[in-house]
């Protein structure tokens, strides 16, 4: 059976897109899968975060943005949070970690770069505890 990660942000057009599309491009264990989504979701990702991710060479342009369910919420082994813990009610305190980032929303390329690079981090050191 596959074990969901659910990532999820405020507009689901920044951070959780790039958590979710670094978790599937770092991923070798099928036992995963990663899926994100928003509390307000905007209508399509943030064109910087496009960009940022592109130098990458992940592309998230094809990501629409979608609102969290209950259903994810309650199928999800972890979930992490970025910017909404206060504001999250479907999401269980005992299987839900907050990452501190900064929301991309009105940054310039430089500082989301920076975001871009902890999502990264973050991700690569949770891989390597589920393995």
């Amino acid at each position: 059976m596959v074990r969901l990660i659910l990532f999820v942000c405020n507009h689901n057009a920044g951070r959780s897109v790039m958590a979710e599309a670094f978790f599937r491009a770092y991923d070798r264990n099928p036992e995963f899968e990663a899926k994100s989504a928003g509390l307000t979701p905007k209508a399509a990702v943030n064109p910087v975060v496009l960009e940022a991710m592109a130098e990458k060479g992940v592309d998230v342009s094809g990501h629409v943005p979608r609102l969290l369910s209950k259903a994810d919420a309650d199928a999800a082994v972890k979930i992490f949070t970025m910017g909404c813990t206060d504001g999250c009610p479907l999401t269980p305190a005992e299987k839900t970690e907050d990452w501190k980032l900064d929301d991309p929303a009105g940054k310039s390329i430089q500082d989301v770069r920076k975001i871009r690079d902890d999502v990264e981090k973050r991700v690569k050191a949770l891989l390597k505890e589920l393995e």
